[in-house]
């Protein structure tokens, strides 16, 4: 069986900080990663989907955390295909993109000149540097939206986004059904991804919504297989993203995830399980629990 790490989403969430998880001496960016760190030996940077990087803050987190801590970051929203707010972009892109396109608050791949998309991609992947330079870099999540179906032309996009970040491994996430709403679509979509070796990004999140995904676990690349944990919220559609993401695995649904994880890390390498369920100390608790299912069931083989 392969490597499995467990973490969450994010160590920086006003609720997490709010719920006393960190302790009163945890009291700046700094200490609350180190902090973190001690307990988990993964993170997901999502604040790289909401903005572009910076190299001294990647600096930073490689410079807090110690040797073997692994960094999973989301890609900027632009490269999947999400709307992006104007502002999120440097000031000499910004004026660019505002010169084409008066008035907008957010612009879609669409509307943006290739040649600042390449220079957007060039900055992401440049500030990223220091978590290569210090072995922590993990994966880059490419989380496709609920308009991205499968089709020829999806999948050229998703090969020339993990050709831009080669070396630099990526992983995918789909949030249009299509891509596994029937057999014949799932064969289709895990052999596409195994063909390139892509991670498949398994999920385990509310169904019956357009962009449900059903919890499929599955390996198709032999170095990397990934799980994330979105929880299952009454209030999925809800704008409030702490509604969104407010539950609370029970001991009964984490003893089942243990097993089919540790079913999937004997197809990788290494094996990346995030909870996403972040709201107050909810996916921290979950992942200790966890981790805690996952050594007991080690220690008893």
């Amino acid at each position: 069986m392969g490597v499995i790490r467990v973490g969450t989403a994010s160590w920086t969430d006003k609720t997490l900080l709010a719920s006393g998880w960190y302790p009163p001496e945890a009291g700046t960016p700094e200490k609350r990663l180190r902090f973190y760190a001690r307990h988990f030996p993964l993170v997901e940077v999502d604040a790289t989907y909401y903005s572009l990087p910076s190299e001294p803050t990647a600096r930073a987190w490689a410079e807090r955390t110690p040797d073997g801590f692994t960094f999973n970051v989301k890609a900027f929203s632009l490269f999947t295909q999400h709307p992006t707010l104007v502002k999120a972009f440097p000031a000499d892109l910004r004026e660019a993109i505002q010169d084409k396109d008066t008035g907008k608050e957010r612009v879609y791949l669409r509307d943006v000149d290739p040649a600042i998309t390449d220079q957007a991609w060039e900055r992401f992947l440049a500030a990223l540097a220091p978590l290569e330079q210090a072995g922590k870099l993990g994966a880059i999540l490419l989380q496709f939206p609920r308009w991205f179906p499968i089709s020829r032309h999806n999948k050229d996009y998703i090969l020339a986004c993990a050709q831009r970040a080669a070396p630099r491994r990526v992983c995918v996430e789909f949030r249009n059904r299509t891509w596994m709403d029937t057999e014949d679509n799932q064969k289709e979509t895990l052999d596409f991804l195994a063909a390139h070796e892509l991670p498949y990004v398994c999920v385990d999140m509310p169904q019956g919504y357009p962009d449900s995904i059903p919890p499929v676990l599955a390996a198709t690349a032999p170095d990397l297989a990934v799980v994330r944990l979105h929880g299952h919220s009454r209030k999925w559609t809800s704008k409030d993203i702490h509604e969104r993401f407010g539950y609370r695995y029970s001991p009964g649904e984490l003893q089942e995830w243990a097993g089919k994880i540790r079913g999937l890390a004997g197809n990788a390498e290494h094996t990346h399980v995030l909870f996403n369920n972040c709201y107050s100390d909810y996916a921290q608790d979950n992942a200790r629990q966890l981790d805690e299912l996952l050594e007991q069931e080690s220690a008893s083989e």
